[in-house]
C-alpha cells in the first residue's frame, strides 16, 4: 500500500512539473534583489499563477527553473533557517585556508 502512495504521489509530482514547464512565461516580470543593476551578475524571479516562482540568472536568461509554490516555500523557509549556508572553505579565508 505504501507502494502505491509513493507511486500516486510521484505521478502527482511528475504531473505538476510538466503543467508548470509547459506555461508561457514569455510575457513575466522578473524582478531582483534590490540595489542591483542590470549589468550585474544577478538572480532573477518572477512569480507565477498559483504561488509558483521561476528563477534564473542574469547571465543566463534562456535556462530557467520552475518551482511550484510548495517547493518554493520549502526552499525560502530553509534558506531563513540557514540551511543553505555555505561553510567557510579554502578560497573564502576559512580555516581551511590556514
Amino acid at each position: 500500500m505504501a507502494d502505491t502512495k509513493d507511486e500516486e504521489l510521484k505521478a502527482r509530482k511528475e504531473r505538476e512539473r510538466d503543467e508548470l514547464y509547459a506555461l508561457d512565461i514569455s510575457g513575466v516580470e522578473w524582478h531582483s534583489a534590490p540595489g542591483t543593476e542590470e549589468h550585474e551578475e544577478r538572480v532573477e524571479i518572477a512569480y507565477l499563477p498559483e504561488g509558483a516562482v521561476a528563477m534564473r540568472s542574469s547571465l543566463d536568461p534562456d535556462t530557467v527553473l520552475r518551482y511550484t509554490e510548495a517547493e518554493w516555500r520549502a526552499f525560502v523557509l530553509g534558506a531563513r533557517d540557514g540551511e543553505f549556508d555555505l561553510e567557510p572553505g579554502p578560497r573564502d579565508g576559512g580555516l581551511a585556508a590556514e
